[in-house]
């Protein structure tokens, strides 16, 4: 049985990266036929962030990527940070085996994609079998080898043989309670609006004040904006999806105007990458729809891994026909005493002393321990709702 997925009608103010905007998901009779064909191919249960690469490659959001990278695609991604066809790509996606299963597949095989559960959730036309070197993947990505890199710490939980291949997803209802809207939807949802610049922030913390700020920033010259947070696998101590995303609502309900904002998710694991990572983040959101992206200090970094500004830096390696999405730098922002005001580095004389900065660190540590944190740093509302959360 063949069934195919298809490219879906663009929308919105930009194109999607390599021009079309997939969609690997199947509904109706297809999925019907799908499940029942399934039932007799071998099986292999995905992790969470496989799991978030399969949602993401279904619906576009990976455009063009149709599945699994293959080796080719592989090796170009982390040597030149480019699919094998030129397309940018900084990080690889890729789907790993058991080694019994491995050796029972061949490259025009098909295999049935399941949750932890058991559950159907796809199936991959095999197309490669091959080996990977997770400490060459881990110094070329993760620019380290250390493994108390969270990145690296994943990367090596994973088998050494990885499966390449276009992959078919049934469709299923949205695990995000609405908040989920697909690339395609977005997409309309801008045009709808009429806006042409969209700006999109990426986040898997809660806004804080100097988020507030700069998001307030950016909309005196965008149209407006995409606040996008991460709600796949984060490592462990990150604030849960579902508080944040209560503290987004009552930060944008209160503070922003509803006609300039738009609240979505983004289905996607973290990968602690850096740089990389910020460009990996730029494409999904351009596949949205946006055509800005902001990139703070030290983006998607963890630890002292990278510089503060490598993330912003690493765009400059690529034209505009490379990527479309155009990146929004700013500087570190924080809340000075002395100024009496949210500012960016920058602009403040004052020292340090007179900054008010948390880490997330130091939030946690406050909020297990039943400290208010203090308005300077955030909204009174979203410090009700952290306190909340941590106290029971």
């Amino acid at each position: 049985m063949t069934v195919a997925a298809s490219s879906v009608p663009i929308a919105g103010p930009i194109a999607p990266h390599g021009g079309l905007l997939l969609n690997r998901t199947l509904t109706g009779d297809a999925a019907a036929a799908l499940h029942a064909e399934a039932a007799a191919l071998p099986s292999l249960a995905l992790s969470p962030g496989e799991l978030n690469d399969l949602e993401l490659i279904a619906v576009g959001a990976l455009s063009p990527l149709a599945g699994f990278m293959t080796r080719p695609d592989y090796e170009s991604v982390l040597t030149d940070m480019r699919l094998a066809g030129g397309a940018v790509f900084p990080l690889p996606v890729t789907l790993s085996a058991p080694p019994d299963l491995a050796a029972r597949l061949s490259p025009g095989d098909r295999l049935a994609l399941r949750d932890p559960a058991g559950e159907l959730r796809g199936v991959l036309d095999v197309a490669d079998i091959y080996d990977h070197d997770r400490e060459r993947e881990a110094e070329l990505v993760f620019l380290t080898t250390d493994r108390d890199h969270p990145g690296f710490a994943n990367l090596y939980r994973r088998h050494d043989t990885l499966l390449g291949g276009d992959v078919l997803v049934l469709a299923r209802p949205d695990p995000y309670d609405g908040d989920h809207l697909l690339p395609a939807a977005s997409r309309a949802r801008f045009d709808e609006l009429g806006w042409r610049t969209v700006v999109a922030l990426q986040t898997r913390n809660p806004i804080h004040r100097a988020h507030e700020h700069l998001l307030h920033v950016t909309l005196e010259s965008a149209d407006g904006l995409l606040v996008h947070p991460l709600v796949g696998e984060t490592k462990p101590g990150d604030v849960p999806a579902d508080v944040r995303m209560e503290c987004y609502r009552v930060l944008l309900d209160r503070y922003f105007p509803a006609d300039r904002v738009v609240l979505g998710v983004l289905p996607a694991a973290m990968r602690y990458a850096g740089p990389r990572e910020a460009v990996f983040h730029a494409i999904m959101r351009q596949n949205y729809g946006c055509s800005h992206f902001i990139v703070g200090r030290d983006h998607a970094g963890v630890g002292d891994y990278y510089g503060p500004f490598d993330a912003q830096r690493i765009f400059d390696q690529f034209s505009a026909d490379d990527l479309a999405i155009q990146p929004v730098p700013f500087d570190f922002a924080f809340y000075c005493r002395s100024c009496g005001d949210t500012v960016f580095g920058a602009d403040c004389p004052h020292d340090k002393s007179e900054h008010v900065f948390l880490s997330g660190t130091r939030v946690r540590e406050m909020l297990e321990a039943g400290q208010p944190l203090p308005p300077e740093f955030t909204r009174p509302e979203v410090a009700e709702i952290l306190g909340r959360a941590y106290s029971t």
